[in-house]
C-alpha cells in the first residue's frame, strides 16, 4: 500500500521531464537522463581555473573522494592532458572505472567548421579516453567570426558523425541563444543538442531561453553560478545570506541550490577540499518565498555575450 506520502511524490515525478529531485536525494547522486540514455550528473566539477599538472590531481583526488563524478573542461583551458593523466593515476585510487565519471570538454572557436572532427579525436587523445561523455561548440562564433552560421552547420554535421563514429556520447553547445539553437535544430544531421551551458544566476537568468530549452529536452547547465570568479556581489548579498542563515547553509550554497532546485546542472569550481565538500552539500529545499526573492534580482550580464554573432 503506498501512503500518502510517497502518492505526492510519484505524481510530483511524472510531471517532472527525465529529472526528479526530492528533499532525501543527496546532490551528488542527482543526474539528467539525456536523450542517449546517459545519466549526467546534476552537480559537477569546473576546471577552468586548474592550470598546473600538480594542481589538477590534487583537485580531482579531493573531487572523487567527496562524491564528484562529473569533470568539466576544455581545450581553451589547457588542461586536457593533466586530466587525463590524473584519471590514469585516480580511477584505480578510487575504485571507478571510465564508465562511472561522465567527461565534458569542448571545442575552441578556431576549430569551428571543418577542424572540429579532428578537434574532438585530438581532446580524447589528450583525455587519455577512447570517447568523452559529452563534447560542447564552446562558442556560437569562430575565431575570425565570419561565417558563423555556415561554420556552426558545418561543426554540428562532423559532430553528428562523432557521435555515430564513438567519439562522443552526446553533443551540445555553450553560450548559444535561442535564434542560435533554432538554426541548429532545423538541421541537427540526425543528433539533437543535449546541454547548453550558459552563465545562469541570480543576477543573470534568460528565463525565455529556460522555457525553449525545457521545451526542446536540452539541459540547462549553469556556469558562474556564484555570479563569476571575479565577482562576489551575490556571496555578499544581504538577502542571499539571510536566507543562508535561516537554512543553515552558506551564500555559495544557496546560490548553487538555486540553479539546482530549477533543474538546472550546476558546475562550480573549488580546489579546497572544505569547499569542494561545501558545493555539493546541497540537499535541502530553498522556500518558494525564498526562490520568488532570489528570482527577482536585478539582472545584469558578466560573462561572453553571444547576442551579436551571427
Amino acid at each position: 500500500m503506498y501512503n500518502l506520502r510517497n502518492i505526492i511524490f510519484l505524481l510530483v515525478c511524472l510531471q517532472t521531464i527525465k529529472f526528479c529531485y526530492c528533499k532525501e536525494t543527496l546532490a551528488k547522486d542527482l543526474k539528467f537522463k539525456l536523450k542517449s540514455g546517459d545519466l549526467m550528473p546534476m552537480v559537477g566539477l569546473g576546471t577552468s581555473r586548474i592550470k598546473e599538472k600538480e594542481n589538477v590531481e590534487d583537485v580531482l583526488d579531493k573531487a572523487f573522494a567527496a562524491g564528484y563524478r562529473l569533470i568539466d573542461t576544455a581545450k581553451l583551458y589547457g588542461n586536457e592532458i593533466y586530466i587525463g593523466e590524473a584519471l590514469k593515476i585516480l580511477l584505480p585510487k578510487h575504485n571507478l572505472t571510465r564508465r562511472d565519471i561522465f567527461i565534458t570538454t569542448k571545442l575552441a572557436p578556431e576549430d569551428l567548421g571543418d577542424k572540429a572532427y579532428e578537434a574532438l579525436k585530438d581532446s580524447i587523445q589528450k583525455l587519455n579516453t577512447e570517447y568523452v561523455d559529452l563534447y560542447l561548440i564552446h562558442w556560437p562564433g569562430a575565431a575570425d567570426n565570419l561565417n558563423n552560421s555556415i561554420k556552426r552547420d558545418k561543426t554540428w554535421e562532423l559532430l553528428a558523425k562523432g557521435v555515430k563514429d564513438g567519439l562522443a556520447r552526446n553533443i551540445g553547445v555553450s553560450n548559444f541563444n535561442i535564434r542560435h539553437l533554432n538554426q541548429l535544430l532545423k538541421n541537427d544531421f540526425g543528433v539533437r543538442p543535449a546541454v547548453n551551458q550558459v552563465e545562469w544566476h541570480p543576477n543573470y537568468h534568460q528565463d525565455d531561453l529556460k522555457k525553449f530549452l525545457d521545451k526542446e529536452g536540452i539541459l540547462l547547465q549553469a556556469y558562474s553560478s556564484l555570479g563569476g570568479s571575479s565577482n562576489d556581489n551575490l556571496r555578499k548579498n544581504e538577502k542571499v545570506k539571510e536566507i543562508g542563515k535561516k537554512l543553515g547553509k552558506s551564500p555559495v550554497q544557496v546560490l548553487l541550490k538555486w540553479s539546482l532546485q530549477q533543474n538546472n546542472a550546476v558546475i562550480p569550481k573549488a580546489t579546497s577540499q572544505k569547499h569542494l565538500e561545501e558545493n555539493i552539500d546541497l540537499n535541502f529545499v530553498i522556500p518558494e518565498k525564498d526562490m520568488i526573492i532570489l528570482n527577482t534580482f536585478s539582472q545584469k550580464k558578466n560573462s561572453w555575450n553571444s547576442e551579436d554573432i551571427d
